[in-house]
């Protein structure tokens, strides 16, 4: 597994994996999933959780990501969402929490769309979690207990707008990507190496 993580440095997570007993399993990166090190085809499943909605709501970026997967290889996403599409103005009690960085949650109908119509993968699953907005608090009352102002609004909205939502789509076979949709520092010029004599002066 490549354990890659943007918002907590590799150093970090590599003490939670020798503490797991799997740092011969696990590598730990530090990296932009919007710049990943990797090479095409290079992993048999891809897996983002609590994470994806901040980079993955660009219309290219499904184009982007399965170059990493080989044919047939899964990609699956977890993480908060929206149960419903939100509307405007936001609900008064979601209010004093919606910051803008909440409006890249969006539904599973929505993602399942986005996805769908690219034609690069093959929807296994698009669905709201059964009781997702206990998972979020759950998971809030954990990591950030002092975070009393979302929990509470968590809570008031009862799974109405949030939740959590899965996603899993299978990478079609055959299907040609469109390069322009890579980040610059992927591409390389030129696209074909030609052996030449090397020339030498004097």
């Amino acid at each position: 597994v490549w354990a890659t993580d943007l918002w907590i440095s590799a150093a970090e997570n590599a003490k939670r994996i020798r503490a797991a007993g799997l740092s011969d399993k696990v590598v730990p990166l530090h990296a932009d999933a919007r710049s990943l090190p990797f090479a095409a085809g290079f992993f048999d499943a891809i897996i983002a959780v609590d994470s994806y909605p901040y980079y993955g709501t660009d219309d290219l970026y499904l184009n982007y990501l399965v170059n990493f997967v080989k044919e047939g290889g899964q990609i699956g996403v977890a993480g908060a969402a929206l149960t419903q599409e939100m509307t405007s103005p936001v609900p008064e009690h979601l209010a004093p929490i919606w910051g803008q960085d909440f409006w890249c949650l969006h539904s599973a109908g929505w993602w399942r769309r986005l996805w769908e119509r690219t034609g690069l993968v093959e929807i296994e699953a698009a669905e709201p979690m059964t009781d997702g907005w206990k998972v979020w608090i759950a998971w809030h009352s954990q990591a950030h207990p002092d975070n009393k102002a979302e929990i509470e609004a968590l809570r008031a909205d009862a799974g109405s707008f949030l939740g959590y939502t899965r996603i899993i789509g299978r990478r079609q076979e055959r299907v040609e990507l469109a390069d322009y949709a890579w980040p610059d520092n992927l591409k390389s010029f030129p696209e074909h190496y030609e052996e030449l004599p090397m020339l030498k002066s004097g």
